[in-house]
């Protein structure tokens, strides 16, 4: 999976499958803070999943959305990292870490 800090610098994660994203991210610095351990409830965790490539994950659900639309900085391919859960089929996914605002 590679990643794709605040400033441009792409990294490689070696995710752990079944695992959510966000604390697996924290260790690389790359703006991911997740403040609200993973309950959808802070959006410090906000991430964009690459063009063409939402489909592919779960849906948003209503505890996600409703932090989503809080968001000053929300896309259409907008998620919280907390929110997924890694799996095989997303080893070659990038994802950005959304500006802070």
């Amino acid at each position: 999976m590679k990643i794709v800090d605040r400033d441009g610098v792409h990294h490689d994660l070696q995710a752990q499958p079944g695992k959510p994203l966000m604390p697996q991210l924290r260790p690389l610095k790359v703006g991911v803070i997740g403040l609200c351990n993973g309950n959808a409830a802070c959006g410090t965790c906000h991430v964009y999943v690459e063009a063409g490539r939402c489909a592919e994950l779960p849906p948003i659900d209503g505890y996600e959305e409703e932090m989503l639309a809080e968001l000053e900085n929300r896309e259409p391919n907008s998620r919280l990292s907390c929110q997924l859960v890694h799996e095989l089929e997303m080893a070659d996914l990038t994802l950005t870490v959304a500006p802070r605002g």
